[in-house]
């Protein structure tokens, strides 16, 4: 029966708080408090079982706790100490001198917009689904700590992403509450009279409301983006319903939102961003509207305009496999975009090929990342065999490169360490370290005094978390039974699931099939045999969530579950259903070993490992991601050599094979090795060498540190420099770019001379020359080089490197001659060859034209 209430008044009542207590509401509302432990020992202290059933919300917490205990606490001088200290902290934090603001002063006007469809920020913002959320949501927590002058831009979700459970069988199920973002701690922004801020946005043929919430994290604000408003139509309220949901319809307007409307959000909310990051191809349609902007407001060409946006974008792609990459038909692009290509001045067939489309092929699509690849100035893998695989995905985009050439770097993900280390970890390096470490942790140096810990202290540590997280997953269970009814026999069992001596094994991620979840379980029999071996026994946990529509995902989780349903695995094997960052913060610090097994090279970075790595959880894994860069067999364990296999079931069947031998043969042993005190002390040692190995890599700030002069500042200044005199230099580069594609053809290498001896050693030099005729170019058009490397077959160079030939004399009809020296720096067998490409001092990447003719 539906409700007699046309219309529903709704009141929202905040709490009182006491005098004494009112800036635990602007702590509260700033998520800084997420990474400061004294913070969250703050609102834990205010009423314990209230702060556990409002899932470590603050804003919720002031909600809910009684009025009694608020007055209570602000009587209370162990508190009110307690307090002064937190927000003392806090203002300290929000006003002191940064580590940008001491290393970059004369870039004062930088302002980075970082673009990207999920931020994993805490679990009582569930507004995302795995490891592309949790790096952004880190990513924003570095550029806080070390000052970087960045917003971030996202959509908020009425549901978010699912939430997990099981049913009987063991197969799972989704639901889906709905966000109350009255106790969560985001703000809608409002304007000078109190009204919500409202962007309107075209999208296909009408008009979407957006407003716009606001997080405040520290030193930087998130905005996120809602189509939920009243004047909207019912269909556009839920185009941000849900994150990754619907289908393709609401996709591709989701992504409009956070591309199209993200622009409009900033210009509404005042912010001159002056460099774009897209993490992920999700935000793509952004260098779309900046196109449009430019032409209108600097009144640039569309040519003009695409190489002044370019100069400021950054894109960094997440996916090692084509089929990861979003695409829409090119009936959806013609639905939402056919009135938009005319404001660029393109036809359909022009508009189309931006995102790498052929109209005139049936099964052809619209591509979000060569969207973005064609209009960046800086594109970056997430480790360096992401990077590496990248380049060969994309190689067909850069004409007449060669692989290693392809202008796709590497920044390898790190994890924001203070949002991840326990406290029992965290005491120990703030004695060993000082304070400090937390904010500027990438100095190797200082982090050798991690020897210094005992093992006796470190085993202890290991200890206790490995307690702790038997202590959770145990009630974790228990509430996972009762919420399926199930017996009183299996819930007294779930009391005694686990030991807390024994060694533990994690494993938790997102259940793709390519992720091998179940290779652990191929010989069934033989795991059976390590798990229940009385002397030396071994357990594990597991816990991940399959999209919704993967059900073969879904039936390796159904198969674990069976597995651990068996009389001698219950007590050995455990599942946690609905995996979130609460329940992986316990298992990255609770673990002894963390066990990563995707099929390699589809593991683009792996950040769960790092996370584990830093807690001082050994790391078990294929040899892809980013411990294909990490690995060293005196930190960790490495399944295989990094081979690829053409038979997968073949595969499979190795290197589980490999898996069982490594926990038989080294990780089992190594961890039962204990003295006469009972302390694991070569365990421990490991323990200290990947600390030591780790932390000072593998953590956001140097990741951001590396996005800041690798990505943020070069694309400013470049950006800085094409604006001048009202956009001249885009102008004369743009026209450059014209009679450089008009007239290329008409330039070729006519003939190259190098000097010739079987005698050559280190040191020596190669003289080598070129004539070229340039045609309707002019020497300083191209750029003419030697490619050198090392000789791999007939006609292949590895390891390449360009030596440049300079311009020597014209002779008059024409024709220039270059010269050059090539120098022998090592032994070896190499190959060279003369090519030459265009130049100019204001091109973003010479090969991005796809213009290169090498020597015939």
């Amino acid at each position: 029966m539906e409700s007699p209430m046309n219309r529903l008044h709704t009141l929202r009542v905040r709490p009182t708080l006491p005098e004494k207590l009112e800036n635990l509401r602007a702590i509260a509302h700033d998520l800084h408090w997420c990474w400061n432990h004294d913070a969250i020992d703050l609102f834990r202290r205010i009423d314990q079982e209230v702060w556990k059933k409002c899932e470590h919300n603050p804003v919720r917490l002031l909600a809910e706790v009684s009025q009694e205990r608020l007055e209570e606490v602000a009587q209370d001088d162990g508190f009110l100490s307690h307090f002064e200290r937190v927000w003392t902290r806090f203002e300290q934090y929000c006003k002191e001198r940064t580590w940008y603001q001491s290393t970059f002063a004369d870039h004062k006007n930088l302002k980075i917009a970082y673009f990207s469809a999920e931020f994993g920020i805490h679990e009582c913002l569930p507004i995302y689904s795995g490891g592309l959320g949790i790096l952004a949501g880190d990513h924003l927590k570095a550029a806080s700590d070390l000052g970087i002058p960045l917003v971030g831009v996202g959509l908020s979700y009425q549901r978010g992403y699912f939430r997990q459970y099981l049913n009987a069988d063991g197969w799972q199920q989704e639901r889906y509450p709905e966000n109350e973002m009255f106790f969560m701690p985001i703000s809608l922004v409002r304007d000078k009279n109190g009204e919500p801020l409202e962007c309107t946005l075209r999208i296909g043929w009408r008009d979407v409301i957006l407003h716009i919430w606001k997080i405040k994290l520290g030193r930087i604000d998130l905005y996120l983006l809602d189509t939920n408003v009243m004047n909207n139509a019912p269909e556009d309220r839920k185009i941000t319903e849900n994150l990754y949901g619907g289908n393709q319809d609401v996709r591709i307007q989701q992504e409009i939102v956070l591309g199209i409307g993200g622009i409009i959000a900033l210009e509404k909310l005042g912010i001159k961003a002056t460099v774009f990051h897209m993490n992920e191809g999700h935000s793509a349609f952004l260098a779309l509207e900046r196109i449009r902007r430019l032409m209108v407001e600097e009144q640039l060409t569309f040519e003009e305009a695409r190489e002044a946006a370019r100069a400021s974008q950054v894109f960094t792609t997440h996916t090692p496999v084509p089929a990861g990459i979003d695409r829409f038909s090119l009936d959806l692009m013609d639905k939402y975009f056919k009135n938009y290509w005319t404001l660029l001045g393109l036809d359909r067939t022009q508009f189309f090929a931006l995102g790498g489309a052929d109209p005139k092929k049936s099964d052809s699509s619209f591509n979000m990342a060569i969207l973005a690849l064609q209009l960046s100035a800086f594109t970056n893998g997430v480790s360096r065999l992401h990077g590496e695989v990248s380049r060969g995905m994309w190689q067909s985009l850069w004409r007449g490169c060669l692989k290693s050439e392809i202008p796709i770097g590497s920044i390898t993900n790190g994890v924001h360490a203070p949002s991840w280390v326990s406290d029992e970890l965290r005491m120990i390096l703030d004695r060993e370290l000082g304070p400090r470490w937390e904010e500027s942790p990438f100095s190797r140096e200082h982090w050798s005094r991690v020897r210094n810990i005992s093992s006796e202290e470190l085993c202890r540590m290991r200890d206790r978390l490995r307690a702790r997280l038997v202590i959770y997953s145990r009630r974790r269970l228990q509430q996972q039974l009762k919420q399926r009814d199930a017996s009183v026999v299996a819930l007294e069992r779930a009391r005694d699931v686990l030991d807390m001596n024994t060694l533990t094994i994690g494993f938790a991620r997102r259940f793709a099939t390519y992720k091998r979840a179940a290779l652990l379980f191929r010989d069934k029999q033989r795991l059976a045999s390590i798990l229940s071996n009385p002397k030396k026994p071994v357990q594990l946990i597991f816990a991940g969530k399959a999209h919704p529509q993967d059900d073969p995902g879904k039936q390796i989780i159904r198969e674990i579950v069976h597995f651990a349903r068996e009389d001698e695995m219950r007590s050995r094997i455990v599942f946690l259903e609905d995996y979130d960052i609460h329940v992986a913060r316990h298992l990255v610090q609770g673990c002894d070993v963390w066990l990563n097994t995707p099929r390699r090279p589809h593991e683009a970075s792996g950040t769960s490992g790092m996370k584990a790595a830093v807690n001082g959880v050994l790391n078990c894994s294929t040899l892809d991601g980013w411990w294909a860069e990490a690995y060293n067999p005196e930190i960790g364990w490495a399944i295989g050599q990094g081979e690829t296999y053409d038979d997968l079931d073949y595969q499979d069947q190795i290197e589980s094979e490999a898996l069982y031998d490594i926990l038989e043969d080294e990780i089992i042993p190594l961890f039962y090795k204990r003295d006469r005190l009972n302390v694991a002390r070569e365990w421990a040692e490991t323990i200290k060498k990947m600390l030591e190995a780790i932390f000072p890599v593998y953590v956001t700030t140097r990741m951001v540190d590396e996005y800041t002069k690798k990505a943020y500042l070069p694309c400013y200044n470049r950006m800085q420099r094409l604006r001048e005199d009202n956009y001249q230099p885009v102008k004369n580069l743009t026209q450059w770019i014209e009679k450089i594609q008009k007239n290329w053809e008409t330039l070729s290498i006519l003939n190259v001379h190098a000097e010739r001896s079987q005698n050559l050693r280190v040191g020596d030099q190669v003289a080598v020359e070129t004539t070229l005729k340039l045609g309707n170019l002019v020497p300083s058009d191209i750029r003419v080089e030697a490619a050198l490397g090392q000789l791999a077959g007939d006609r292949d160079i590895t390891d390449i490197s360009t030596i440049p030939l300079s311009y020597e004399s014209n002779d008059g009809d024409g024709n220039a001659l270059f010269k050059g020296q090539i120098p022998c720096i090592t032994t070896g067998h190499f190959g060279y060859a003369i090519r030459v490409l265009p130049f100019h001092k204001d091109l973003s990447r010479s090969l991005d034209l796809g213009l290169v003719i090498w020597e015939p």
